[in-house]
């Protein structure tokens, strides 16, 4: 059996600054007919910026959703036809003031497949150095210092909650200790 739906019609919920969400009317595999709720997102883009003592510098960060601070990777949603890294590379310089002599492209992770289409790129960013912060109006960031094998502790004993920190963390650890 082939595992594909086919989409017979689409309408459109709601439209917002940030999400859109549509209705998707499809044909499942095996003929029967089921919607589909769509969270539209242009997507997202995350850095994790190693130094030269293997530290990296999270943002933590109140998440009205959760109603809770978080604690992060900086990051931030991309614009309609932007590059990626460009994205990143902002996102990393006004979060946290930090610039980069090399990023690493970390690949792309769903978020939640189930229900939305966004995809964030993840980056490793070496070689840094410090700058002034440029935060948004409305964001309000306490950057955090630490360890990568804190951090890594902290993923595996679910402190650090995030998805695209945890994958970030994770991977840059991984990466890092092949590169020894």
């Amino acid at each position: 059996m082939e595992l594909k739906e086919t989409q017979t019609s689409s309408e459109y919920k709601f439209n917002g600054r940030v999400i859109n969400l549509r209705y998707d009317h499809v044909t499942l595999p095996n003929g029967a007919d089921a919607t589909r709720e769509i969270v539209e997102h242009n997507g997202g883009v995350c850095v994790i910026a190693v130094d030269d003592e293997n530290c990296i510098t999270l943002v933590r960060q109140y998440r009205h959703p959760y109603r809770t601070t978080v604690l992060e990777v900086p990051a931030g949603k991309l614009e309609m036809g932007e590059n990626p890294l460009e994205c990143g590379k902002r996102e990393l310089r006004e979060e946290v003031g930090l610039t980069a002599d090399r990023y690493v492209d970390l690949g792309q992770l769903y978020p939640s497949p189930g229900y939305t289409e966004e995809i964030i790129h993840l980056f490793m960013a070496t070689g840094l150095t410090a700058t002034d912060t440029d935060p948004d109006d409305d964001e309000f960031l306490e950057t955090v210092r630490m360890p990568l094998s804190e951090a890594v502790k902290m993923v595996l004993d679910g402190s650090i909650k995030d998805a695209k920190t945890q994958v970030a963390v994770l991977k840059a650890s991984i990466l890092l200790k092949e590169d020894r």
